[in-house]
């Protein structure tokens, strides 16, 4: 049985299912995941492990997309 719990993503309280890893988080809001720097409770967390991270209750995400440009 899912659940749904809060966490804060960029600043913003949202509300998620439970038992959702960073990258199905990061899939769902971002266009272009692979230009996504993420930040999690203050710690960047490389992409490489972004499947191994499961979200938790109050947990504080900040997401960055670097855009190109000149």
């Amino acid at each position: 049985m899912h659940y749904i719990m809060k966490i804060i993503i960029n600043g913003k309280e949202k509300e998620i299912q439970d038992n959702i890893p960073l990258e199905t988080l990061i899939n769902n809001i971002s266009k272009i995941p692979a230009r996504v720097i993420a930040e999690l409770n203050g710690n960047i967390i490389k992409k490489d492990v972004w499947h191994k991270i499961i979200l938790s209750e109050d947990d504080n995400v900040e997401l960055v997309t670097f855009v190109g440009g000149g």
